[in-house]
């Protein structure tokens, strides 16, 4: 290995680093895609193994261009590391869900170590103007991401599972989708309730309006008979 400078001895370091930890996660995935029974999960497992093996190759180029050698003692141990965890998680949980639930949140710890190294060799390069190594740290970091999320909703979903493997039924919440039925029963009824409440004042105000116009109508024809009987008897008298 050439001479490095200080600015890209802590790349290649930096990098190194990443690389063994791509390594160990390499090994930790093919055990973890032999344990999953779920057909998504499994496929998306393979998707960023490929990934990570991707990730490995580019890490190791931009080591060799900026006058490093890739490690290979970090990487044997690590790989090492991860084969020997390999027959722990087999005998994870209490059953095939929760086993599959402890992988996925191991996986999703580990995504996020890695994007917190990979924004660190995006942010360090980026202040010792290596826009390369910060280029492909950050496309690195965002498929990183992405497994994460993806992660996020298999945790989920596995926790379902298992409540549904292991918890008897009468032990459990009712299902958010029972609930929003309850709740769009509830709302329905309410308005029901106020449809109905509107059509009876409606009635009400419509049956004292007729009420009200047939006394001023009683009252006009009143006060009209009045006036003629009074107007009788004032011809009558001048007559006399």
């Amino acid at each position: 290995m050439a001479d490095l400078n200080e600015r890209d001895a802590k790349l290649v370091q930096y990098l190194g680093e990443a690389h063994g930890k791509e390594k160990e996660l390499e090994t930790s995935l093919q055990a973890h895609i032999q344990m999953t029974t779920k057909p998504p999960y499994k496929k998306r497992l393979q998707q960023h193994l490929r990934e990570t093996k991707s990730h490995s190759k580019a890490l190791e180029r931009r080591i060799k261009q900026l006058g490093g050698t890739p490690p290979k003692v970090g990487t044997v141990i690590s790989k090492g590391m991860a084969a020997a965890k390999g027959p722990l998680h087999m005998a994870r949980g209490t059953g095939e869900q929760e086993m599959m639930l402890k992988n996925a949140k191991t996986e999703y710890f580990s995504e996020h170590e890695e994007i917190a190294t990979y924004q660190a060799i995006e942010v360090f390069a980026e202040k010792v103007g290596d826009s390369e190594t910060a280029k492909l740290a950050k496309g690195i970091r965002r498929e990183e991401e992405r497994m994460a999320k993806f992660l996020e909703g298999q945790i989920k979903s596995l926790t379902g599972a298992v409540v549904t493997e292991e918890v008897p039924s009468d032990q459990r919440r009712k299902s958010s989708s029972g609930r929003r039925r309850s709740a769009a029963s509830s709302r329905s009824a309410s308005k029901s309730t106020r449809a109905k409440a509107s059509t009876r004042a409606k009635s009400t105000t419509s049956r004292a309006k007729k009420t009200a116009s047939r006394a001023k109508t009683r009252a006009k024809s009143s006060a009209s008979r009045a006036s003629s009987g009074s107007a009788s008897r004032s011809k009558s008298r001048r007559k006399s």
